[in-house]
């Protein structure tokens, strides 16, 4: 599995410390920036987040805000990706397993490190239940078919 990793300047924190937990796990990542000492749209951040999925160049996205929330926001408008803000292990798990989401929103004003990175840790190792998850999931794809506006 590769991953995108992206942050906005309220972010950096809480990135810099994921970027040195996937790095000692041996994952494949490809940090988006932003960098430190940067002052930067989380928008924009998101963008790069969403398209390396929506390119294939990674399989999931972790971006990384002040609350995870205005990442979810940004990058939930684009067509296939499920991006979930998660607070917890629970939330975590279930974003994976019932809402096949590919990308994992946190909050580097809300999530200490070591929270954060147990929550990547379930999110990355969770696998999507499917069955009756696979035809919610299958709604929200003709949702985006239906109202989706090139």
């Amino acid at each position: 599995m590769r991953i995108a990793l992206a942050s906005d300047h309220a972010g950096y924190e809480l990135k810099a410390g994921i970027s040195r937990y996937l790095a000692e796990q041996a994952a494949a990542f490809t940090d988006l920036g932003c960098g430190p000492n940067e002052s930067v749209d989380y928008v924009d951040f998101a963008v790069k987040g969403a398209a390396e999925v929506l390119s294939g160049a990674c399989d999931r996205a972790i971006l990384v805000c002040g609350t995870g929330m205005g990442m979810a926001v940004a990058a939930n408008k684009f067509k296939g990706i499920r991006a979930t803000p998660c607070w917890n292990l629970y939330t975590a798990e279930m974003s994976r397993r019932h809402n096949d989401a590919n990308c994992l929103t946190l909050g580097g004003r809300t999530t200490p490190l070591a929270d954060a990175i147990r929550i990547v840790q379930v999110w990355l190792d969770t696998s999507f239940e499917g069955g009756r998850h696979a035809r919610r999931v299958d709604k929200i794809k003709e949702l985006e078919e239906r109202h989706f506006k090139p």
